[in-house]
């Protein structure tokens, strides 16, 4: 009897259910700010207890995602565009679109093929196939289309495209060789030896030049913990995240 009431007492313990932890907001958020996400949303969690489900991807298509339905608390973008159609479907708390942060773009090249790269060469011959977000919609495309006309080159280079849905398959494409060039956001080819970067100057003078990664709070159930999370990117913990990794601060 006394071996029967042991086995029966097991049974109920492990057939009991454990209550499950209550699922966190859901942050949308572009690739090119993913994997500070990731580590930010490490930061929130031990500060609050509370953990961060993130949704990365391109910015064209998660706005997309967004006007379509998706429950999302907060969404970061890769440019003030796709928030605008978030905004333009009504979907933003009011009050709560920020520009929070500041980019640049790169152009790359496979590690070992050469020290230096220009637009020159993108428009050369020995250049002969060039990977960018898709430059009609995805934000590192057409902020890249705009760099390359304004440099006098997009005529040339426009034929040795490769279009990607993402930055972050830009990067992998070149790491792995299948072209000869990139052209991503600078917090991207950071701290990557399998990549060459060169800085393309700012030219402050150009206002639709300038890259600006906006965040904003969406309506729904989970506008509370938007807000809370949204302030959290602004502290001080989040602010040395974003810096570490080559983001820069909105001008005023």
């Amino acid at each position: 009897m006394k071996r029967l009431l042991i086995g029966v007492t097991f049974l109920f313990a492990i057939s009991t259910p454990v209550a499950a932890q209550p699922p966190g907001p859901v942050v949308s958020v572009a690739s090119s700010l993913h994997e500070a996400l990731v580590e930010i949303a490490g930061l929130y969690r031990a500060a609050t207890g509370v953990a961060v489900s993130l949704n990365p991807g391109g910015s064209n298509t998660l706005a997309r995602q967004i006007v379509e339905g998706a429950k999302v608390a907060l969404f970061l973008s890769a440019d003030e565009i796709q928030m605008d159609a978030v905004e333009k479907a009504g979907l933003l708390v009011p009050g709560t679109r920020t520009r929070l942060l500041t980019n640049n773009l790169a152009i790359i090249v496979p590690g070992g093929t050469r020290k230096t790269i220009s637009f020159a060469d993108l428009a050369g011959p020995t250049v002969r196939r060039v990977a960018m977000g898709e430059p009609t919609s995805v934000p590192a495309g057409v902020y890249g289309r705009k760099w390359l006309e304004y440099e006098g080159v997009w005529a040339a280079v426009a034929p040795k495209v490769i279009p990607f849905p993402t930055v972050r398959a830009v990067v992998a494409a070149v790491e792995a060789g299948r072209v000869d060039a990139g052209i991503v956001y600078q917090t991207d080819a950071i701290g990557r030896p399998a990549v060459v970067p060169l800085l393309i100057p700012r030219a402050s003078a150009m206002a639709d030049l300038a890259i600006v990664n906006p965040a904003a709070v969406i309506r729904g159930p989970s506008e509370a913990d938007g807000k809370r999370l949204l302030a959290f990117l602004q502290s001080a913990a989040a602010r040395d995240v974003f810096m570490r990794r080559g983001f820069g601060r909105p001008h005023p």
